[in-house]
């Protein structure tokens, strides 16, 4: 029988709880380092706290994150939070919210800053998402209540490691600088990996959009990234990379108003996406040769449809049937065809929304097909370097 995936705790909830510890000890409460942080799933997090430091006017805590079984780049690292008196003291960038006065939040070592807008968080503020935000405001709030104190709090946020965690996670390209992001929508760590992904793709796209990019680049991974730097001149700053996610990524697209884009990708993964397949992952079905194949024989003379048929069901990888395409000297005119009906797809996925031109290639052979140039991706390429169209 298939075993349960364990779940665990967001690193809000982790910030969430250390702060509690840490306001509990300052105000003169019990020495207890056990938090009890209610998460918005109705649960309970019960974290053991470590106290780090203490002083007549500050207390540090940190908690050990335990993400589960989600492969989360944060498991296992110290989120930390100090708690001191601000003396009346009050900085812009500090996070305030009227339905808890006197309680203040700030990001210190290893939380990243935020420098680009289209996120959940102000430009020059630290990365801490609301509903860490709201546990951590919540969790100070009932400690200062239980103790009947009003002192005006600052709460800040550390993760020692954040700045290096960073380097494993989307955050650079985000906008966001000098470490992680504190997150947590549930305060529950799912393990669907899937599931983060598709969100980090929606949040790269709606930044862009923000932004106001016309147009992007999409690719699926680091073969498409190479490609495009490399052989088309072409910096990923004004693209995303959409995994397996072909047809999702495409109506985020859509749904935030782009209406032309490009597509490039190995022919192995995007051929699949000319026949229909909405998430390219082996898991989910194969298909590549008879889709190739179908391609090839809408532009495949008469005479050779019946060897050609054969060499291209019969092969391993998209690069071995190259091969065969080539020597029937239909190779192109094979990738122009699956790069157009690619295009009619995404256009049906789409309704009608996204016109994406599209560059099929392969590592040994180059461009194996592509669109016509579209007015959208000559005047990006001219953008690129520097050009007005």
């Amino acid at each position: 029988m298939k075993r349960q995936l364990r779940k665990g705790y967001t690193t809000g909830t982790c910030a969430a709880a250390a702060a509690k510890a840490a306001a509990r000890r300052l105000l003169g409460g019990s020495g207890e380092q056990v938090s009890r942080i209610p998460t918005r799933t109705g649960t309970v997090a019960c974290l053991p706290a470590v106290l780090l430091e203490e002083t007549e006017e500050k207390v540090r805590c940190g908690v050990r994150k335990d993400a589960g079984d989600d492969p989360d780049v944060t498991d296992g690292a110290l989120i930390c939070a100090s708690v001191r008196r601000t003396g009346g003291e009050w900085e812009p960038s500090w996070y305030e919210d009227s339905a808890h006065p006197g309680i203040y939040i700030e990001g210190g070592r290893g939380v990243g800053r935020v420098t680009r807008p289209g996120l959940s968080c102000p430009v020059g503020k630290a990365a801490i998402n609301p509903v860490p935000r709201e546990m951590i405001w919540e969790a100070v709030e009932e400690v200062r209540r239980e103790l009947g104190r009003e002192e005006e709090l600052l709460v800040t946020v550390e993760i020692p490691d954040g700045e290096l965690l960073a380097e494993k996670t989307f955050n650079p390209k985000l906008g966001i600088e000098g470490g992680i992001s504190v997150l947590g929508t549930t305060g529950i760590v799912e393990p669907m990996s899937e599931a983060a992904l598709l969100a980090t793709i929606q949040l790269e796209i709606h930044m862009k959009a923000v932004e106001g990019v016309p147009y992007l680049a999409v690719t699926p991974g680091n073969y498409g990234e190479t490609f495009l730097r490399e052989q088309m001149g072409i910096s990923l700053e004004q693209g995303v990379k959409c995994s397996n996610f072909v047809k999702d990524t495409m109506v985020m697209l859509a749904e935030e108003g782009y209406r032309e884009s490009l597509f490039a990708g190995h022919a192995g993964k995007l051929i699949k996406a000319a026949g229909g397949v909405e998430n390219t992952h082996s898991r989910w079905g194969d298909r590549r040769m008879e889709i190739l194949w179908d391609c090839a024989r809408a532009v495949c003379p008469e005479e050779l449809r019946e060897s050609l048929k054969g060499e291209i069901l019969g092969s391993n990888t998209t690069e071995e049937a190259m091969e065969y395409l080539e020597r029937a000297g239909i190779r192109r005119r094979t990738g122009d065809e699956a790069a157009a009906r690619l295009q009619r797809q995404i256009l049906a996925w789409t309704g009608g929304r996204l016109r994406m031109d599209v560059i099929l290639f392969t590592v040994g052979m180059g461009i194996f097909g592509c669109t016509e140039e579209g007015e959208g991706l000559r005047a990006f390429r001219l953008s690129q370097r520097g050009e007005r169209p």
